[in-house]
């Protein structure tokens, strides 16, 4: 008589007991899985991480991820307001580079992540500052630290001059990965309009010619001029790469007027743009 309460009870105590332990199993979750960390800067009660899929800053296009911890609690704070300001010091004077502000990163509760383009460097990596400005619980924080800008391969930005008088910054973004195949081509174009400011530049035209140097100059088929996207700022074109190897990106940018402000057509007697980018895969 005494089995019909026995075996109630044990599958009451077996049920509290499967969901206790999945109560208790709780997956962490990291936020910047797939990332490396470039560097760390203290700041009194807040270490600052900063992180980007290579672990290190170099010319051209970076997008940056950034985590403040606070040192007290070991925990990293979500909700955070941030800016920044890079910086390159030169023997006469300094200026900035383009950059994005920073936001928080889509998904994430600790990260927040922009874009910064260093157009320039030395050649032992020197002469970069970056100063992050941070607002947690309505008190301000400042700090600035020295950085390292290195140039890995081949060239990926281009400082000009345009026809107009205006310099320009244009950085190659896409494709990261290049194959034998018709690549998204992604390039970011500024303007600068002090030593601090560097604006995009809306509507214009960048035409695109991409030619194998090492292999006769020939070109590829395919291939689309690119245009301004006005979702995300940047300018978007179609790039066919036929073959493995080093490829000269040659551009000619143009103006809302069609007017040319830098860069040549590739002919049988010129047989590059003054105004280029290069990828070898």
């Amino acid at each position: 008589m005494k089995l019909k309460y026995v075996l109630p009870i044990a599958f009451i105590a077996l049920f509290f007991s499967c969901s206790t332990d999945d109560d208790d199993n709780t997956t962490i979750v990291n936020e910047v899985e797939g990332l490396e960390l470039i560097q760390t800067i203290v700041n009194g009660n807040e270490t600052i991480e900063l992180y980007n899929e290579k672990g290190l800053f170099e010319t051209g296009y970076n997008m940056i991820s950034l985590r403040i911890k606070d040192n007290t609690t070991d925990s990293y704070i979500e909700d955070a307001t941030l800016s920044w300001m890079p910086m390159m010091q030169m023997p006469t004077m300094e200026h900035s580079s383009p950059k994005s502000t920073i936001s928080k990163a889509i998904g994430k509760d600790t990260v927040y992540e922009g874009f910064i383009i260093y157009q320039m460097i030395n050649t032992d990596g020197s002469g970069w500052s970056l100063t992050l400005n941070y607002t947690i619980d309505g008190t301000d924080y400042s700090l600035t630290e020295t950085i390292s800008v290195m140039q890995y391969g081949n060239q990926n930005t281009a400082t000009f001059m345009g026809s107009d008088g205006t310099n320009y910054i244009l950085a190659l973004i896409e494709p990261k990965d290049p194959s034998i195949a018709v690549n998204e081509m992604k390039v970011g174009l500024f303007k600068m309009e002090n030593m601090m400011t560097f604006p995009v530049v809306e509507d214009y035209t960048i035409a695109l010619d991409p030619r194998m140097p090492g292999m006769g100059n020939h070109t590829s088929p395919n291939n689309t001029d690119l245009t301004y996207n006005n979702a995300d700022n940047f300018y978007y074109g179609d790039l066919s790469l036929t073959m493995t190897g080093y490829w000269k990106l040659n551009l000619k940018l143009m103006n809302t007027d069609d007017d040319v402000l830098k860069g040549e057509d590739v002919t049988d007697e010129n047989e590059a743009s003054s105004l280029y980018l290069e990828l070898e895969f």
